[in-house]
């Protein structure tokens, strides 16, 4: 039997060995849903979003494999290969099924036929090629040995040698690799006229956008999975809180995200509105920047740890997320597989206070910047003024979220920062950007963990994967890497319009989606 015979005969893939999680092969094959009767899209759904949108977002190839944020926009301009879904933490979409070799060397993917880009190009075999040749991330390039088009409907992905994490990074968010970009119209109009005119094969279509204040988008009305029901999606970007809340009670907005704290309690007690909280993909926790410098007072273990002591998890939580966060005492999500269950540390300052004496700061220090990862200034506010009541003393630093992510990317920040990671998948790939020393946002690691987490990156057996994953994130709490503080869950407010906004429906995924699920009530 031929390498190709053994292809075409190997079993299908199970999320045990693609995800390291529970499932069944059936969820491998997926055909496209007859699509039910359904009238015309109509109406105009407005949202209020804490962030000034870039019109990078609206282009895969510029999704990092360590943020979140563009794929809020992606689910409705674009669609993936395979992409989390409701009730499927991979979900076939633009490949009708894949496979895997026998050796565990080759991935194929079957794509649907006569789906088109919404400037009315076919998909083919070539834009999932060249997508994945766009896509950031530096260990898919790294293992993946070379990308064959079979033919228009057919790809293959041949690595080097045997890699668990490639569905996870190819099939779920851990990665943008599998969310394609139109080749032809991407070369014909280049970078720079694809963000300002982005075409893809989503649930949307892009109609216009104004940077920092708006975006829209229009049902694509020949999108394979459904028909949408609202016709119009417009993205109003309104950094200030207070006036998201003012736009949803004038009925100005559908939907205004991030309300926290009094802003979210007052909807409570307001009968047209609906006080909703999503999140769950995200932990927040403190990173040392300077921790690596010998000098600096954050290079002592003890200093991190009274950092972490010093923090008071669930009265900030209480205060800013109405308690819908949920303290964790690890960077990786306990329901992911590989995660190691570890409590967060307790609220301590009495302690945080003698093992800064013990470190031979028993007055504290000046510790310099606190950066928030924006707009969560008010938490890291709360957070300086903790660190501050043990002697641990920060200025808070605040910037526009895409300049933060940029800055941090390229290591230009010091001090301390209450960050946040958001990556999918497993225990592997969570900590892939900010553990290993080469990681995008990590700057500095330990080499033994290096080598820990390289072996286990080709390590095909589950148990033996597991205890090496579970001894790096135990290493990492002993030495205090992170300050991990909680599960990041928060409140938004619904108006009176809305029928089906569509959060969580994606368990974890913090914005609506699946956006063509999305329904106003009608008369």
């Amino acid at each position: 039997m031929n390498r190709w015979q053994k292809l075409a005969s190997a079993v299908t893939l199970s999320w045990a060995v693609a995800l390291g999680g529970a499932g069944s092969a059936a969820a491998q094959t997926e055909p496209a849903p007859a699509k039910p009767a359904q009238a015309k899209p109509e109406g105009e759904m407005r949202f209020a979003v804490y962030v000034t949108i870039a019109p990078a977002w609206l282009d895969p190839g510029e999704a990092g494999p360590a943020f979140l944020t563009p794929y809020w926009f992606m689910y409705g301009l674009h669609d993936a290969m395979l992409k989390p879904m409701p009730g499927q933490r991979m979900a076939n979409s633009l490949a009708e099924s894949w496979s895997m070799s026998e050796d565990q060397l080759v991935y194929e993917f079957i794509l649907r036929k006569g789906l088109k880009f919404h400037n009315g190009d076919p998909f083919t075999a070539e834009d999932v090629a060249f997508s994945f040749k766009r896509a950031k991330g530096a260990q898919l390039h790294e293992k993946v040995k070379e990308v064959v088009i079979v033919d228009p409907h057919k790809v293959r992905f041949v690595l080097h040698e045997p890699w668990p994490d490639f569905m996870t990074f190819y099939g779920t968010l851990a990665s943008a690799a599998a969310w394609i970009t139109p080749k032809n119209y991407f070369e014909k109009v280049g970078a720079d006229g694809f963000k300002k005119q982005p075409i893809g094969l989503g649930p949307y279509k892009f109609v216009s956008m104004k940077p920092g204040i708006e975006l829209v988008m229009e049902a694509n009305e020949d999108y394979w999975r459904k028909v949408p029901s609202v016709k119009r999606l417009v993205f109003h970007s309104v950094p200030e809180a207070t006036t998201r809340l003012a736009m949803l009670k004038r009925g100005e907005v559908d939907v205004a995200y991030l309300l926290e704290g009094q802003l979210g309690e007052s909807i409570r007690n307001d009968p047209k509105l609906k006080l909703v909280f999503s999140g769950g993909v995200a932990t927040n926790f403190l990173d040392f920047f300077d921790m690596w410098d010998p000098k600096s007072p954050w290079a002592d273990q003890r200093v991190r740890k009274a950092a972490s002591l010093a923090l008071d998890r669930k009265a900030i939580s209480d205060a800013d997320t109405l308690g819908a966060s949920k303290p964790n005492g690890n960077v990786v999500l306990r329901s992911m597989e590989y995660a190691l269950p570890i409590d967060a540390d307790p609220y301590d300052p009495a302690q945080a206070k003698k093992l800064l004496a013990e470190a031979g700061y028993p007055n504290g220090f000046d510790a310099g910047d606190l950066y928030a990862v924006p707009p969560y200034f008010n938490t890291g506010e709360a957070i300086g003024g903790y660190l501050g009541a043990v002697g641990i003393r920060t200025k808070l630093r605040t910037m526009e979220r895409a300049t933060f992510f940029s800055a941090l990317g390229t290591k230009k920040l010091k001090g301390v920062c209450f960050c946040s990671i958001a990556i999918y998948g497993n225990a592997s790939t969570r900590m892939s950007e900010v553990v290993l020393s080469t990681g995008t946002y990590a700057y500095g690691g330990y080499p033994d963990i290096d080598e820990l987490y390289k072996r286990q990156l080709t390590e095909t057996d589950p148990k033996k994967r597991e205890a090496m994953l579970h001894e790096i994130q135990k290493t990492l709490h002993e030495r205090t890497r992170f300050a991990p503080i909680w599960d990041y869950f928060w409140p938004s407010g619904i108006g009176p319009r809305v029928e089906e906004v569509s959060l969580m429906k994606i368990d974890p995924f913090p914005w609506a989606a699946p956006l063509e699920d999305v329904t106003l009530k009608r008369p």
